[in-house]
């Protein structure tokens, strides 16, 4: 559920006032994760890779409360539940954009991400879902990748983590991922605790 709150009744509401009025709000971190044990993962259980990263990406989020809310047009609202955004090439050779139900079983979110992103490649319609509050992803896997900035807009202040193609050697893989966050809606502790956690999330894979 999308509900709006007053911002001076929030842990954000400093924040909100400082930066809710600047032209430029968005922060992005980059830190370089060894996936070695998530690319094991994907190919022992014939999953894809970016999906149990999305899954990661969901499992860390849902730890840190900041993440459920979300600055949009001179407002704060608040969620409840969570979902991954994923872009996907159509049918048409173009784009399009799938949102994910985040779910805690990592099977049950790996079935809905495999259905649905089929559904809009096949369809090349997009797929949004209301009343959740979206983090946003984008693979560029055409090639290895430092870091991403993406568009500083207020059009789009989602929380969006972004990455390039793994760098596998033999004795090791890892990907620089890029996260880009509005700085209403978290700090830089709480998007540093949040690639933390990621990394730890990675690590517990089963």
């Amino acid at each position: 559920m999308k509900l709006e709150v007053t911002p001076q009744d929030t842990p954000r509401a400093k924040a909100f006032e400082m930066w809710m009025s600047s032209p430029m709000p968005m922060v992005t971190l980059t830190k370089t994760f060894n996936v070695t044990h998530l690319q094991r993962v994907a190919h022992q259980r014939n999953i894809k890779f970016n999906a149990l990263l999305c899954w990661c990406i969901g499992r860390a989020a849902s730890q840190i409360k900041e993440f459920y809310f979300l600055p949009e047009n001179g407002k704060l609202f608040s969620f409840e539940k969570l979902a991954i955004n994923v872009i996907v090439n159509n049918n048409q050779g173009g784009i399009s954009s799938c949102d994910i139900p985040y779910d805690d079983n990592i099977t049950t979110f790996c079935d809905t991400y495999n259905e649905l992103t089929h559904k809009v490649s096949s369809t090349s319609q997009s797929s949004y879902l209301e009343n959740y509050m979206v983090v946003g992803t984008s693979a560029m896997i055409q090639t290895e990748l430092d870091s991403i900035v993406n568009q500083y807009t207020d059009k789009f202040c989602n929380p969006m983590v972004m990455w390039g193609k793994y760098r596998k050697r033999w004795w090791k893989t890892t990907l620089p991922i890029s996260f880009q966050f509005h700085h209403v809606q978290m700090d830089g502790g709480h998007a540093a605790s949040f690639l933390e956690l990621l990394q730890q999330e990675i690590q517990k894979l089963k």
